[in-house]
């Protein structure tokens, strides 16, 4: 028997100084990377004793024991072991990288190079909880096995034992319990059982405490669907989202290849109380090689999916040092696109062949899923495929698919308008001429639906085209005779100098029973928008309208006759100015303005009403 005492790697001694004071942000960590190396022993026993029948081993299976009075936990296997060299090169060194560089990056936490996965680097997260530390090894198919023992003060012992099991096994001299924080006991039974339920729960293998077996096994999402329950994914549904309703569609994905994934997400029933809240927690579960690693990896899916629950588990992923944060590497945007492209196309296939699902899903993430269309994502069309708007031709939402198929002829525009709500948006008298020539128009009441009709200028070749922008342009529609504009010109002239909350004043054959309406110009601010702005805190100057009159009604042309009276008798219609200053703050309330002084608009309507009494 050669017993050695060596030193740790320069670059080895501060890690373990890292490890202790700052990398890992939660010490149950360290029992994760123990199982985590465990499974990785297993399944390299495994995997050469499919080709080498003396390696072969029945019962693989990850052992702990807990011994209270002495304060020590131990993790052992059955797997393949570890030589001399083998455990000298990972856990002497950093994990055969241990350069002043590498050391560098990972207390700036940057890249992790190939460390992550290694044996060292997880196993030095045990200096954490124990003062002490003894791992007993052989390798598979050697006659002699390996002690090890260091108290992570920069050296370590080495000797050879003869009848060391194959496998390994890993005891930890804890340190004294911490009397003011109990839940962190990891000498307590219920302890082990937490992290092991918390971060181990699906490795392939039986972690056994005694007689009891402490994780299920069940990586729902490595099985073919043919062989789960529908309550099994129910079940395993609760466990991920605490949502005690069924899901509303379950989806599983899987990639080959040079980078393998597996996922398993949910789409709910219905929308959590915290959708719109910042610091909600949104986001997958993802695992690495079935071993626990982040709750809420909102890298892994965008924002306007972050509804979906569920897990991803990965061959490999760039991680830092404690496998806590995800590094942007290409990996996690390829996995960030499929899935969200695996995800709309499921919304799209109930919208063709579930029409109630589809329904009960957009109607609770409808506004959600719509965000997507804010950023320059390549979501856009896939989105706008699924979206479905309340519209003026009836009662249930259309998809822009089916206002395309149903648009009349000569129709080559999409029109909208925004509102903040469907009563409000119907009433207007902006579709007065589009609902008496049966034009169809998309009434768009949520609060990002005022946002994304900026960004997204078309679908499927036809323009969106707000009715409360600009000049109307129904097709065909006929144009006021030039005696009709001539004849208004003073009135217009007047109006516009009198009005100062207008930009300009215009006639318009946008109105068939309603006075005036006010439009904004093409590329201005609508009244919801400019609240909005303002709701977040944006200074935004005060936005001039156009005013615009329809000159078949009798208030219009009785207010053109009154303007004429009092070009011939400057005392005639002494009231005109208190009339034009009715007919705009009827307008500006119509389209959803405010008024500037709501009180003075009381006083002269009420004043106008007490004389038809």
């Amino acid at each position: 028997m050669s017993t050695e005492t060596l030193e740790f790697q320069a670059e080895a001694r501060q890690l373990l100084q890292l490890m202790v004071h700052s990398i890992y942000s939660n010490k149950d960590i360290f029992l994760r990377e123990l199982i985590s190396n465990a499974s990785d022993a297993l399944d390299k026993r495994r995997l050469v004793g499919l080709t080498d029948d003396g390696l072969k081993a029945d019962d693989l299976h990850i052992a702990i024991e807990v011994d209270k009075e002495a304060r020590t936990l131990t993790v052992r296997d059955n797997g393949i072991g570890m030589s001399r060299d083998d455990v000298v090169g990972l856990i002497g060194t950093i994990a055969k990288s241990g350069t002043a560089e590498t050391l560098r990056r990972l207390r700036e936490s940057e890249e992790s190079a190939e460390l992550i996965g290694q044996f060292g680097v997880g196993f030095y997260s045990v200096f954490m909880v124990a003062d002490r530390v003894v791992l007993l090894t052989r390798k598979a198919g050697e006659e002699t096995g390996v002690r090890w023992e260091s108290d992570g003060d920069g050296t370590y012992t080495i000797e050879t034992v003869e009848d060391a099991p194959e496998g390994t096994s890993v005891t930890l001299h804890l340190r004294p319990a911490d009397e003011e924080d109990a839940l962190h006991d990891y000498a307590a039974d219920w302890k082990i059982r937490e992290i092991v339920k918390r971060y181990s729960d699906f490795i392939s293998f039986p972690i056994r405490m005694g007689d009891d077996t402490l994780n299920s096994m069940k990586a729902l999402w490595a099985r073919p669907r043919s062989d789960v329950e529908d309550e099994e994914y129910r079940e395993f549904y609760r466990h991920v989202s605490h949502d005690w309703s069924e899901p509303l569609e379950i989806i599983q994905m899987r990639a080959e290849g040079t980078f393998e994934y597996e996922a398993l997400l949910f789409i709910p029933a219905r929308a959590p109380h915290d959708l719109f809240q910042r610091d909600a927690r949104h986001g997958i579960q993802l695992y690495v090689k079935r071993v626990f690693i982040m709750d809420d990896s909102r890298e892994l899916l965008p924002g306007h999916l972050r509804f979906v629950k569920g897990v991803v588990d990965a061959a490999d992923l760039s991680l830092n040092i404690s496998r806590e944060i995800l590094q942007q590497d290409r990996h996690i945007q390829l996995i960030r696109r499929r899935l969200a492209k695996k995800v709309l196309s499921t919304i799209k296939d109930l919208m063709r062949n579930d029409t109630d699902k589809y329904r009960t899903f957009w109607r609770e993430f409808g506004s959600v899923v719509k965000e997507g269309l804010l950023d320059g994502n390549e979501d856009h069309k896939a989105i706008l495929d699924i979206a479905s708007f309340a519209s003026s031709a009836g009662d249930e939402p259309t998809t822009l698919a089916d206002y395309v198929a149903r648009m009349k002829d000569g129709q080559d525009k999409i029109y909208f308008m925004t509102g903040e709500s469907r009563a409000q948006v119907e009433n207007s008298p902006h579709l007065e001429a589009f609902r008496a020539k049966e034009y169809e128009v998309l009434l768009l009441t949520d609060p990002v639906d005022e946002i994304w009709v900026e960004s997204v200028r078309e679908y499927d070749g036809h323009e969106f085209r707000s009715v409360a922008r600009g000049a109307v342009d129904l097709p065909a529609e006929a144009e006021l005779s030039e005696e009709e504009s001539g004849a208004y010109a003073p009135l217009l002239a007047w109006l516009d100098e009198t009005l100062d909350g207008v930009k300009s004043v215009r006639l318009t054959t946008r109105l068939t029973s309603s006075p005036a309406c006010l439009v904004s110009d093409a590329d201005g601010l609508t009244p919801a928008l400019e609240r909005m702005y303002r709701a977040m805190g944006q200074e935004v100057p005060p936005v001039k309208r156009i005013l615009e009159l329809n000159p078949e009604h009798p208030l219009v042309s009785g207010l053109r006759s009154a303007h004429e009276q009092r070009a011939a008798d400057p005392e005639a219609a002494p009231e005109l100015t208190e009339t034009a200053e009715l007919l705009y703050g009827t307008a500006l309330l119509a389209e959803g303005g405010d008024l500037a002084d709501p009180a003075r608009f009381a006083k002269l309507l009420a004043d106008r009403l007490a004389r038809t009494v």
